[in-house]
């Protein structure tokens, strides 16, 4: 029953002492200062004077080698060409365009398209009770909100890329909010 008394962390014995050995005894050269010290590296060597040399002879373009001219093919050994061979059409470029995301005259429909998605996510919304939902349900809550009025702002300035992206953000919020 002694040995239930008290309670003991069991602990691992002591460890023996690390014995950290003597550093080595600090041995440094002098420098004998009998020795002669080395002799001085000899001035560099002038180079010799003279005379300003010639100007250098302008260089002639060698004439290029005479080429040897094929010799002439009797012409019945050789057909004649059918018809002369047609010079080479460069392909036609396609004229320059603008980038942009959206053809002009699909700007209305697509303009059209987002506003009908936010129109929905506004009226999804509009049916939840704010007050019945717990604190992150409200920061989603908040969160289509605030998609919805910065999807208005980026059709006002014809973004429309953006606009679509923050209406269909509201909707999905908007449309799981719904749901629960």
């Amino acid at each position: 029953m002694s040995g239930c008394s008290r309670a003991r962390a069991k602990t691992e014995p002591d460890a023996p002492a690390l014995n950290v050995p003597v550093p080595p005894p600090r041995e440094v050269e002098v420098a004998d200062a009998t020795l002669p010290a080395p002799p001085p590296p000899p001035p560099p060597e002038e180079p010799a004077r003279r005379a300003p040399a010639a100007p250098p002879a302008p260089v002639r373009p060698r004439p290029a080698p005479p080429r040897p001219e094929p010799a002439p093919v009797p012409a019945a050994a050789a057909p004649a060409p059918a018809e002369p061979p047609k010079p080479v059409e460069e392909p036609a470029k396609p004229p320059t365009t603008t980038l942009q995301t959206a053809p002009t005259g699909n700007e209305g429909e697509v303009e059209r398209t987002i506003r009908t998605v936010l129109t929905k996510a506004t009226a999804d919304l509009n049916r939840i009770d704010y007050r019945a939902l717990n604190a992150d349900a409200r920061t989603q809550y908040d969160t289509a909100k605030r998609f919805v009025t910065q999807a208005q702002q980026a059709l006002r300035a014809k973004n429309l890329v953006f606009a679509r992206n923050l209406a269909d953000k509201a909707a999905a919020l908007a449309a799981q909010l719904g749901g629960k």
